[in-house]
């Protein structure tokens, strides 16, 4: 099994004309996730042209709405590729549509308007995973986002990250290790977002074919804290972990938004304390993390 996505998640690409769009909806398509429609405003009518597994031709046709495009297709998932700007309306206009999924790849997006997002998704049932971060992929089933698909095999290890290319090297690491994914998770670095660790440890901690955790935190914000808080009491299965920005001096913004030690709260040793105290081996560097979570088994 999996979470989030697997081989029956049905996928509209919100911006799929642009740049971005169009280069990963067919890397997206190529691995074999379902995309079934595009949508991109005055573009309606059009046909965007990939190849799927095989090199088989996939034609996805495309809307001028997300509500269009969800009542012609019947596509449960968006993922967004639209500049920052514009960035926060694509996602009020998924959560509109009846979309239960929403990725949001795109970077710098307003914190202010991701408070208007955060607020119509606390009265809603759909589930934000983003903004600023590379998205989920259920190895042999479904990508959805910008990882690089080849160095992800399918097995019973999940991985949840707030950095996108940690979460590839723990990837990378557990693959050479032969510990396949079940699925990978990247909740993204801003401060102002959707899925934070818990809500993704939950699922894991409810998937019968996930057997172990690792998750990788950095600098900024208590997400991490309360994740070990959470794992201590209820987590079933073990938790590997490591924790970026050890050496980031307070004040200065490390990477993500959200990655800055403020106040005297954020730094790397509380969290790695934190997360010790809980039961969670970390990591002493990047280069350890496969073998950490090999270690608990």
């Amino acid at each position: 099994m999996s979470i989030l996505v697997d081989n029956t998640t049905k996928v509209v690409f919100q911006g799929i004309t642009g740049s971005a769009g169009s280069f990963h909806a067919r890397q997206c398509i190529a691995y074999g996730t379902q995309v079934v429609a595009g949508c991109t405003p005055l573009r309606g009518g059009e046909v965007f042209e990939a190849k799927g597994p095989g090199d088989k031709a996939v034609q996805v046709p495309v809307f001028d709405t997300v509500s269009e495009a969800v009542a012609a297709t019947q596509a449960n998932t968006s993922i967004i590729f639209v500049p920052p700007l514009g960035a926060a309306d694509a996602i009020l206009e998924a959560l509109d549509a009846g979309c239960r999924l929403i990725v949001c790849i795109t970077e710098g997006i307003p914190v202010t308007d991701m408070i208007r997002v955060r607020r119509a998704l606390d009265t809603s049932s759909a589930t934000l995973l983003g903004p600023n971060c590379p998205g989920v992929i259920s190895p042999g089933k479904c990508k959805l986002g910008i990882m690089p698909a080849h160095i992800h095999r399918s097995g019973k290890f999940g991985v949840v990250s707030r950095s996108g290319t940690l979460t590839y090297e723990a990837v990378g690491q557990l693959t050479a290790l032969g510990m396949g994914q079940s699925t990978c998770v990247g909740i993204g670095g801003d401060p102002v977002k959707g899925l934070d660790f818990i809500e993704v440890l939950k699922l894991f901690n409810e998937d019968p074919d996930t057997e172990g955790v690792m998750m990788i935190g950095e600098i900024g914000g208590n997400g991490e804290e309360n994740a070990a808080e959470w794992i201590k009491k209820n987590m079933k299965k073990p938790v590997a972990g490591f924790i970026a920005g050890t050496t980031a001096p307070p004040g200065k913004r490390m990477g993500h938004a959200g990655a800055i030690i403020s106040g005297g709260k954020g730094a790397a040793s509380d969290k790695i304390a934190a997360m010790q105290a809980a039961g969670i081996k970390v990591a002493p560097s990047p280069a350890e993390m496969g073998k950490t979570l090999k270690s608990m088994l």
